[in-house]
């Protein structure tokens, strides 16, 4: 099986699981953990399609990346309470998974497109992230690309590395792959951030806490 189609199965099943898993937490019913699973696994992918110029109906031909995406969704719907809240201490490795995976996939598909590279880093932060933006915005979240953990970067080296050709074989690739799940880790354990600026004062905001303790 090419590793093109291993990141695909991985990123499919880890981010179907974690929609089906974001859907139970807020309390939709099946038809909703369903849409959510499948939005999540597949939502990154069409807009990368979108943007890189590949058939969006190119989705109906992964028949098998379905099928896998609605197994891991029943599983997910079907597992004990108790793993399910344990599921809840791990949710950060599904998305870091899911994210380098995915990340690393979008880049390979647009550099065999022959995308200049500012092309293949958006298709890999778009695939890697796309999906989990869309499932946070139907579940009334914010979105965890915008949240305060340093998350969309790692796509970004992801899909530098492979379109500067810096990945030249499978070992590589594995180890492109673990790195990006790994820092992404680093940066939820050590609370890694981006620079920020608000317009809030400290002031107005411990008044506005004040209020909402009241």
């Amino acid at each position: 099986m090419h590793v093109f189609e291993v990141l695909s199965i991985i990123g499919t099943v880890a981010f179907a699981m974690s929609g089906a898993f974001v859907a139970m937490e807020e309390e939709y019913d099946i038809l909703g953990i369903v849409v959510l699973g499948l939005v999540t696994a597949f939502g990154g992918g069409i807009i990368r399609n979108v943007l890189i110029g590949v058939p969006v109906t190119s989705l109906w031909s992964e028949g098998l990346l379905i099928r896998l995406a609605l197994i891991s969704i029943g599983i997910a719907f079907v597992l004990p309470l108790a793993w399910i809240k344990h599921w809840k201490k791990t949710e950060a490795l599904f998305d870091a998974i899911g994210l380098s995976a995915f990340a690393i996939q979008g880049a390979i598909y647009a550099t065999e497109m022959k995308h200049p590279l500012i092309a293949v880093i958006v298709a890999a932060v778009m695939t890697g992230s796309g999906g989990g933006i869309i499932r946070d915005i139907l579940a009334g979240r914010k979105p965890l690309v915008l949240r305060d953990e340093i998350y969309a970067v790692w796509a970004m080296i992801a899909g530098a590395a492979v379109g500067l050709n810096w990945i030249h074989s499978t070992w590589q690739l594995l180890g492109l792959f673990v790195a990006v799940v790994v820092f992404r880790m680093f940066s939820v354990f050590f609370k890694w951030r981006l620079p920020r600026r608000s317009l809030h004062s400290k002031k107005n905001v411990d008044a506005d806490n004040n209020q909402l303790q009241a």
